[in-house]
């Protein structure tokens, strides 16, 4: 209650206040300095020259501390400015006095008077102020619930950081931690300085949330290995470079990093601007992206926005990721309509009603299970999603007369050993099968290589790892992969779209594959640090190998047959490759949905080893229900 009420006082109401504390402080200070030196008689007895005496005084104090704006301290901010200007309005109270009194002895208290008045205003001016400030920080505290920090440094950069949390709103620090025997037991800027040793014990203690390392003089290597050693005990850990760098002109080089170029880790030039638009193939219809909270589909969704779609509906079972799209692109096409879908692609009712309600023109078939680890563990649901789910919204398009399906595959489909790359050459194949028997809805399909950014990609693991401090972690040394970024792999599939003949696979002309161990190296030289192996035993981060997963292969390919057809643009490619025929689908997906109902992870395995190709029933491979 009281937080809120603090919190709630305006500007205005603030000024006021301390306005007219300042006033009953000249009242207090004037009435204290008479009764002192004159006794409480001469007060009463002399009560009209006093009270004038006091009204000019009031008045003067109240023109200095507005001139100097002494109302106008921030509290929390109140330190040795705001008592200087406390100061400067009690030399000017006592500067009056004494004029009072040499102008007229007579009348007027002695000088001594008006000294000891002007004393006792700074006095009371300072700690009220203080004292109230002590008050307003308990009351913040209480009220609103702050980080807990932990500094470790207690150098110039550490007590600044603590000189400047000590009044925010959001940030609690609690104590220092440095290694220098010098600085150990002492309290700087009001915190107890404590050895590193005892660091497990404080985070305990104190409940500490994020550890600040303030040694921005200190070399990488020292740092990277406190931020490991920080890390084990369950807290984040954040780097802070000096006050002084933040605000000099070399303060480009802070962390000594730059931001890793994404065409270096491609090895080649970027696509996405070099590939046209397609924007007359989506301009003024509606258009339905299913997975649209995902890391392909949420750029799918964003690209449509520039190509003015009548209306675009999103579809995803993902709560927090809809959300988050649906708010994005209103505040980008604020008059556009959008229509948020929460549900499943597995639900045919829901996919059904959607189609033919909305009269939808376009699918972008983007939803899928696609952690490889992930999916191998989870075979039963990572089939139903992405294979039943796809046979359930390709079936509706069709039947709702639907003009274009593009289904997002992904490289991994290709001669699959993995349940998630079987899932998506399952979906393919029920794809390929409708192209052939219809005539009114274009079926195509766009093989993806791996997407630089997107969820479950190397590059935000490596970046975390190398943020922690290493190791780095590799499957296999040799392990290769096709890179695009996400703007490319959403570009790619809306030009599928405009390109589709029926029953095409479309694949991105990425160049030569990428060894995953390069990654790792240029992103970790690129945040300014050196690969610790053999040739550098003192390097900051180690590539550590930990084996190939369950389903991972150590290169990629992107076509089951070598036969390529050309497209109107030289970057893109399209593959007319063979599958099943309608009978043998439909044995396949029979078989398939009965191992789905049942839970029958070994009919599972038997399906697909026997309807894909080159799926391998390896005895590392084992799949959970």
């Amino acid at each position: 209650m009281l937080y809120k009420t603090v919190t709630s006082l305006k500007q205005g109401q603030k000024q006021a206040f301390f306005l007219t504390l300042d006033m009953l402080i000249v009242v207090l200070s004037y009435v204290f300095s008479m009764v002192l030196f004159l006794g409480p008689s001469a007060l009463s007895s002399n009560l009209s020259a006093a009270s004038n005496d006091l009204f000019a005084m009031m008045c003067i104090a109240a023109a200095l501390a507005t001139y100097f704006g002494l109302h106008k301290v921030k509290l929390k901010s109140y330190e040795m400015q705001g008592m200087l200007s406390s100061g400067w309005v009690a030399l000017a109270i006592t500067a009056s006095g004494l004029a009072f009194s040499a102008l007229d002895p007579d009348v007027t208290p002695p000088a001594t008077v008006y000294i000891v008045c002007g004393m006792m205003f700074l006095i009371l001016s300072v700690t009220s102020r203080l004292a109230l400030r002590i008050a307003l920080l308990r009351i913040y505290r209480n009220g609103n619930r702050r980080l807990r920090v932990l500094i470790y440094g207690a150098g110039q950069t550490g007590q600044q950081l603590a000189t400047a949390l000590a009044t925010d709103d959001a940030v609690l620090p609690m104590a220092f931690v440095d290694d220098e025997p010098r600085l150990q037991s002492l309290t700087i800027a009001g915190l107890k300085v404590h050895k590193s040793e005892d660091l497990p014990e404080l985070v305990k203690r104190y409940d500490i949330q994020r550890v600040i390392l303030a040694m921005p003089s200190a070399p990488p290597a020292k740092r990277t290995l406190l931020t490991r050693r920080i890390a084990e005990h369950g807290v984040e850990v954040h780097a802070l470079p000096s006050f002084a760098d933040l605000i000099s002109n070399d303060a480009h080089s802070l962390y000594q990093s730059r931001p890793v170029d994404l065409n270096e880790l491609l090895g080649r030039d970027g696509l996405a601007d070099k590939l046209p638009g397609s924007r007359d193939s989506y301009k003024g219809r509606c258009i339905l992206v299913t997975g649209a909270g995902g890391s392909i589909g949420s750029e799918l969704c964003r690209q449509l926005i520039a190509y003015e779609p009548a209306h675009l509906i999103l579809l995803d079972h993902a709560e927090h990721a809809l959300f988050e799209i649906e708010r994005e692109l209103r505040s980008l096409a604020p008059l556009m309509r959008i229509s948020p879908v929460l549900g499943s692609v597995c639900e045919k009712s829901l996919v059904n009603v959607l189609m033919q309600s909305r009269k939808v023109e376009i699918v972008l078939h983007a939803a899928a299970y696609k952690h490889v680890p992930m999916v191998e563990s989870n075979a039963i649901e990572g089939m139903r999603n992405n294979v039943i789910g796809t046979r359930t919204v390709a079936q509706a398009a069709r039947d709702a007369g639907v003009e274009r399906f593009i289904l997002v595959s992904t490289d991994k489909a290709v001669r699959p050993v993995s349940v998630m790359g079987a899932s998506k050459r399952f979906a393919e194949m029920i794809v390929q099968d409708l192209a052939t028997r219809t005539s009114t809805t274009r079926f195509s399909m766009v093989r993806f290589g791996n997407v630089l950014g997107s969820s479950g990609s190397v590059i935000p693991l490596f970046a975390e790892q190398i943020a922690r401090g290493g190791p780095v972690t590799l499957t296999h040394a040799d392990v290769t992969r096709y890179f695009m970024t996400i703007p490319e792999a959403a570009r790619l599939v809306l030009l599928a779209g405009s390109f589709a003949r029926g029953g095409d696979v479309f694949v991105l002309d990425m160049g030569k594959p990428i060894a995953v161990r390069d990654v790792a190296r240029k992103m970790i030289e690129g945040s300014g640090l050196t690969v610790c192996d053999a040739d550098n035993p003192d390097g900051d981060i180690e590539i550590e190998i930990t084996g190939l997963r369950p389903g991972e292969k150590l290169y990629e390919e992107l076509l089951i047959g070598s036969d390529m057809l050309t497209t109107p643009h030289p970057k893109i490619l399209r593959a007319q490759e063979g599958h099943l025929s309608e009978i043998e689908l439909a044995k396949a997906l029979k078989s398939l949905s009965e191992a789905i109902e049942t839970r029958d992870v070994a009919l599972l395995r038997s399906v697909l080893a026997q309807w894909i190709e080159q799926i391998e029933d390896r005895p590392d491979a084992t799949v959970n229900q």
